[in-house]
């Protein structure tokens, strides 16, 4: 190892000629030989050093002991041989090599190899078997045999495997295209089934950390929109007693009415039922922006082919968005009509509607009847029990079988005990006004917040009932439509029309060529994996039959 730059020698020659040892005994596949002179220290041996950073263990180090001839007088490397001193797993071989001037004598190597014989003959006659330049040749030979047999397997494993993923990523670049026609409609019609496949829940790639396609529509309608947004929507969310009692004044005029007006609850119900239209429009938005997410999807695991053509991939992404986009508005609409149905026809006759106000009618009329009984006391003088006084004929008694809930809604003035006449409205008027003048009847504000008479408290309690009753009615039509719309108008409209939308406005001869026109880099990289694939299969042959690894020793 050079440590001092000689002559125009880089300054950091000791640098460079470092990472190069480095970068071939670090390979686990080799067999460092490790050279040292014997009238230097072992133990600042630059050789051993390096060896022992890239094979800390010495399994596969064999330490060569050179110039055993010119050690000082009455010195020996007899304990260094034995490895007594610096201990390595494939041993140590001392040698002695040729000198300068039997170099330039030109001794030749078989006189060298027989004067090294004699030499370790004399000076270390119990070593002179397992020393010298030939046991070297032996040794090594056998070392690398032996090596070879150990690794090969794993080399034969690690080809293979290279070889098969040179193979998956040639065939991922795909052929140079002869028929552009051809390829073009095989890459638009592969897209568009891909497509449809990963809505289906039958794609080639299926994800499986989290949901796509048609599994995740699935989850927008029975979970986001139905279970989470739909079921969690108040029947009365925003209506309070106060807003109900106004609608039914507001709904009588100026004339005190007998019966509960039945347009107070038909303004009502609306603008509830009005309240399902945004949560329906977002279902909309939702299986509209995961559909956008398949088309990148289908471009990353399903059709590789695309990744060849820049702007062919480009085109399928704007054509698919655009059709997209065309929908949308058109699905919209369609749930917009959906919520304006129902809004157009408060059908009072609605079987569960009638079920439901029939059973209603049944709990209110026993509750009027508990609190008669018990607000009531007996005639005086009597000695029975108080009893729950006969309604009269004038009470309107609904009919639980046919579900009148108009009847429920009819109430007397005369006949209903419950009504408390101190609570009824009357105007606040303002303190007593200064002497002489007068009180302007016009000026007393009308009241907001005051005791409920009984028989507003009972009107505004049949209204929230027949409200709830009947949005209940409505939501479970909208949960149950609104996905049948969106599926409809939005995905199978998609799917159908796909590949014919792809067709018509890609497939046209004048743009072949720039569709099908590869990015700059593909034929690169092409021929790159190619090269690499045909030098895995050439070492694969190789190591078969001549038991040579192609690299790594």
């Amino acid at each position: 190892m050079t440590k001092v730059p000689v002559g125009d020698q880089p300054k950091d020659i000791e640098v460079q000629i470092r990472e190069l040892i480095l970068r071939y005994i670090s390979n686990p596949n080799s067999i460092i030989l490790a050279v040292t002179a014997a009238n230097t220290d072992m133990a600042t041996s630059e050789a051993l050093k390096i060896a022992r950073e890239s094979d800390p263990d010495g399994r596969r180090t064999l330490a060569v002991i050179t110039k055993l001839d010119l050690m000082d007088a009455g010195t020996d490397a007899m304990d260094v041989l034995l490895g007594r001193v610096i201990p390595v797993k494939l041993g140590i071989i001392g040698v002695v090599n040729r000198s300068q001037l039997d170099i330039n004598n030109k001794k030749s190597v078989a006189d060298s190899i027989r004067d090294e014989y004699g030499f370790l003959q004399k000076k270390y006659p119990s070593l002179a078997n397992r020393s010298g330049t030939k046991y070297l040749a032996r040794t090594l030979n056998r070392l690398l045999m032996h090596h070879i047999r150990d690794c090969l397997p794993e080399l034969k494993t690690r080809i293979n495997v290279l070889a098969a993923q040179y193979q998956t990523l040639l065939n991922s670049y795909g052929e140079p295209v002869d028929d552009k026609s051809a390829t073009l409609l095989q890459l638009i019609t592969k897209f568009a089934t891909e497509y449809c496949n990963t809505i289906e829940g039958t794609a080639k790639y299926i994800e499986t950390s989290e949901l796509c396609g048609g599994a995740r529509i699935c989850y927008i309608f029975h979970e986001t929109f139905g279970r989470r947004t739909l079921e969690s929507v108040d029947p009365l969310g925003g209506l309070t007693t106060i807003d109900i009692l106004t609608a039914i004044r507001n709904a009588t005029g100026p004339r005190p009415a007998l019966f509960v007006p039945e347009v107070s609850f038909e303004l009502l119900v609306k603008r509830q039922v009005k309240r399902l239209e945004e949560p329906s429009l977002r279902c909309v938005e939702l299986v509209h922006e995961e559909m956008q997410r398949i088309i990148q999807h289908c471009s990353n695991y399903s059709t590789q082919e695309l990744l060849r053509f820049p702007k062919l991939h480009d085109a399928i992404v704007e054509v698919v968005t655009c059709l997209l986009r065309k929908r949308l508005p058109v699905t919209n609409e369609m749930v917009h009509n959906l919520v304006a149905i129902e809004l157009a026809y408060i059908n009072t006759k609605h079987p569960d509607f009638a079920d439901a106000c029939g059973v209603m009618n049944n709990n209110i009329e026993e509750q009027r009847r508990n609190r008669m009984a018990r607000d009531l006391p007996p005639p005086a003088g009597s000695r029975d029990k108080a009893a729950v006084p006969a309604l009269s004929t004038g009470d309107a008694i609904p009919d639980a079988g046919t579900g009148n809930w108009r009847g429920m809604l009819k109430t007397s003035k005369a006949d209903d005990p419950l009504i408390d006449e101190k609570n009824k409205f009357a105007p606040v008027l303002p303190a007593s006004p200064q002497r002489g003048h007068a009180v302007n009847l016009l000026d007393v504000p009308v009241p907001v917040a005051r005791k409920l008479s009984a028989r507003e408290q009972r009107d505004c309690e049949v209204i929230e009932r027949l409200i709830k009753s009947y949005f209940l009615i409505v939501r479970k039509n909208i949960q149950d439509s609104v996905p049948k719309a969106v599926m409809h108008f939005l995905v199978n409209h998609v799917k159908d029309t796909l590949q014919s939308e792809l067709v018509g406005q890609l497939y046209k001869s004048m743009l072949l060529e720039d569709l099908l026109t590869e990015s700059e880099d593909m034929a690169q990289r092409r021929k790159e994996a190619a090269d690499m694939l045909k030098f895995s299969s050439e070492g694969y042959r190789v190591n078969s039959h001549t038991c040579i690894p192609t690299s790594g020793l």
